[in-house]
């Protein structure tokens, strides 16, 4: 964990930068306990503020209104005040994380702008993957400091998302005077920093959703197929199956590419596709995007020479692809 931050003495109570904020640039000092406040219960904001607090920060009042959420905050939460979303942004004097919805965020931001409950050097910090310094441009307008702080990991809303917490990546971006803090509060909350640039935002979050959303999509897929060909547990055969893919693609990269698309079995793929098109048609368009994909990554790596690639990549361009076309 990195080393506190020295709290100036000078500074007013309950402030953690002088009013009017430092001048850009400048290196910022704030309190080593931070009041926090967060707004939104879902998954991400319920665990983050419970892992602040544990962390030793003063998680000083949240925001949450449906059902869910505020049963989410009384398991996580319990002694947190649930308050209206101004109240909340009035009370984290030190640091307001908002974890709305990626399309919501900006009307929430601009919202506090313009009912003045945002006030000069207040960290103002969102945990959209997509986005990043921008969105924050009505809270930088009052002086507050914006920063993009996403954890780059699947949530459930339950304790058991604090013991996964440790070691996962943040997606940071930050103005340069506010990294030593960004720094400081992901190591406070266990995981390790990777900053990106503002441009990058949308390019690293679409890396996230195409490997985590989609692989969920991917596995219930593969889970369906198997019931349709009549195997009760689909998951009891998978398991073993996915955890050795994963991890061996993790550590070897495109050299873990194994079965009939990386051996440029033509026959065997076609067999696949007729079968899915009598089957389940609505899976033609998915395996023949993935497989096309695995052909081109399994050539440029080297594992299927291109001469080897020419029957089966007739396939995948065939009668099937233009169907799924």
């Amino acid at each position: 964990m990195s080393a506190p931050l020295r709290p100036r003495a000078a500074a007013p109570r309950g402030l953690a930068v002088p009013p009017g904020g430092a001048p850009s640039g400048a290196p910022l000092v704030f309190p080593r306990a931070l009041t926090v406040g967060v707004l939104g219960a879902g998954r991400v904001g319920a665990v983050l503020g419970a892992a602040l607090a544990a962390a030793g920060h003063r998680v000083a009042a949240v925001s949450g209104v449906s059902g869910a959420a505020k049963a989410r905050l009384a398991l996580l939460l319990p002694q947190t005040p649930n308050r209206s979303v101004t109240a909340v942004a009035r009370a984290a004097t030190d640091l307001l994380i908002v974890a709305v919805p990626d399309d919501a965020l900006a009307g929430v931001i601009a919202g506090l702008a313009e009912a003045g409950a945002l006030r000069p050097g207040q960290v103002v910090a969102h945990t959209s993957g997509a986005h990043g310094l921008a969105v924050l441009a009505p809270a930088a307008a009052v002086g507050a400091r914006p920063l993009a702080l996403h954890p780059a990991m699947t949530f459930t809303g339950t304790p058991d998302d604090l013991t996964r917490l440790p070691g996962i990546s943040y997606g940071v971006t930050a103005p340069p005077e506010l990294r030593p803090l960004a720094a400081r509060l992901v190591a406070d909350l266990g995981g390790v920093p990777e900053w990106v640039a503002e441009a990058d935002r949308p390019l690293y979050h679409a890396a996230l959703a195409h490997g985590a959303n989609h692989l969920v999509t991917l596995v219930n897929e593969a889970a369906d197929r198997l019931r349709d060909a009549g195997v009760d547990r689909p998951e009891k055969v998978l398991a073993p199956l996915l955890r050795a893919a994963l991890e061996n693609a993790l550590r070897l990269g495109d050299d873990a590419l194994t079965g009939p698309v990386s051996r440029g079995d033509a026959g065997t793929v076609r067999r696949h596709l007729e079968r899915l098109a009598a089957t389940a048609p609505e899976s033609v368009a998915p395996y023949l995007a993935l497989a096309r994909r695995t052909a081109d990554r399994a050539i440029a790596a080297g594992r299927l020479r291109p001469a080897d690639a020419e029957s089966l990549l007739d396939v995948l361009t065939g009668i099937y692809g233009e169907v799924a076309a």
